[in-house]
């Protein structure tokens, strides 16, 4: 992945750490630099921009309508009654009207159209009636009203979009109309999840299912692998030689390190990391060496429940991070409790939890069934200044759906 240096995920003195401490602490040692490649603007989606993107031109590039309706003077408009304007013509996206709009009269036109010499206001179709050649409309319009200026979404030298964001078609469609034809972006991150010897798995590949399916929401380029417990070593250096990152599904990071620890270490260094949670939550974080190049090595908890606490507030954002992605943390929102619980820890504690719509149209966090991450629609953090939770608590809400970002 790149060139062996610093290591990266050397603890801080104190254990266990918060999740936020962890974070922190990490995120400063690991490289702002990615490896990218040039793409056409039809194959960025989803990909992560690594150059800022400026833009030579205004957008829109004219002053133009941002509905379908009647552009008028709006000097031309009684503020307390109805006034009625005589239509003179039409305009539509790509048809611009030929003449100026003379007072006392209005423009039929369309989204996207651009606004005619003398008009400064747009009146929704809906905002007003049409009598015959005229439209009567309503007071209360503000100057201005339904009309996009030119340079409103970008202006001519400025940032169209920052680099360390992962494109939405809607991105792609900006690049688009400042005259990108080519996107630089990050290559995509090369994952294997990995079922390490020992694992407590009901069947080979089993724990990693899901993990890739979280991987893949990320961008990254998964593939999947069993390591035998003869020859791990080799089995190791083979994986991390055609991957960046490795990140162990099964059994690892529960405190013991065993002959997989064993073999890291030979192979590079490794670090157990305690994050102060609740279920307990350890991670082994490291890299493993190949040449002058090296691999991330990232480690989760057997525990399904401490295993989703680890991926989703650290090995999501070191991953994110290595992507060249700028914003890492996990989006949240501030949702009502539709359950009660009295805290079994003062640490933070986190409960899977589904969404459920009350009749007044609201979601509410009800808890998953038998504690269930299989029936969630995400998880709720209790924080550990929170004794007891009660129906109606308002509470952090972590969705499976943001994963990706």
């Amino acid at each position: 992945m790149t060139a062996v240096g610093d290591d990266w995920f050397t603890p801080g003195d104190r254990s266990p750490v918060s999740i936020r401490e962890a974070l922190e602490h990490i995120l400063q040692r690991l490289p702002s630099t990615v490896d990218s490649e040039e793409v056409p603007i039809g194959a960025a989606v989803s990909r992560v921009l690594v150059e800022e993107l400026a833009s030579p031109v205004d957008v829109p590039g004219a002053n133009n309508s941002a509905v379908d309706g009647y552009a008028v003077h709006f000097d031309d408009l009684h503020p307390s009654e109805e006034t009625r304007l005589t239509i003179i013509g039409r305009a539509a996206a790509g048809h611009a009207f030929p003449a100026a709009v003379p007072r006392g009269a209005a423009l039929r036109i369309f989204t996207g159209a651009l606004m005619p010499d003398g008009p400064d206001t747009v009146v929704m179709q809906e905002d007003c009636r049409r009598d015959r050649e005229a439209i009567v409309v309503a007071p209360g319009l503000k100057r201005g009203s339904n009309r996009r200026k030119a340079g409103e979404d970008v202006r001519a030298g400025a940032t169209a979009l920052p680099p360390g964001i992962r494109l939405r078609p809607q991105d792609v469609g900006l690049a688009a109309a400042v005259g990108a034809v080519r996107l630089r972006v990050a290559r995509p991150l090369r994952v294997c999840v990995v079922d390490m010897p020992g694992g407590a798995t009901a069947r080979p590949g089993q724990s990693g299912r899901g993990l890739g399916a979280f991987l893949r929401q990320l961008g990254a380029a998964v593939s999947e692998m069993s390591l035998p417990p003869a020859g791990l070593a080799g089995a190791l250096v083979d994986a991390a030689a055609n991957h960046d990152v490795l990140v162990a599904a099964g059994r690892f990071s529960s405190g013991e390190t065993g002959d997989t620890g064993a073999a890291i270490r030979r192979l590079g260094v490794i670090h157990l990391w305690h994050l102060a949670t609740e279920p307990e939550c350890s991670l082994a974080l490291g890299q493993l060496r190949h040449g002058d190049r090296r691999s991330v090595f990232l480690g989760l908890p057997e525990d399904a429940m401490s295993a989703l606490i680890g991926f989703l507030f650290v090995v999501r954002p070191i991953l994110m991070r290595l992507m060249g992605r700028r914003d890492v943390v996990l989006r949240s929102y501030r949702l009502r409790a539709g359950f009660a619980r009295l805290k079994d820890s003062p640490l933070p504690e986190f409960l899977p939890v589904r969404l459920q719509r009350t009749g007044a149209g609201e979601s509410i966090a009800i808890a998953s069934a038998r504690g269930s991450i299989l029936s969630a629609d995400g998880i709720v953090e209790l924080p550990e200044t929170l004794a007891r939770v009660e129906h109606g608590t308002m509470v952090e809400y972590f969705p499976f759906g943001e994963v990706g970002g």
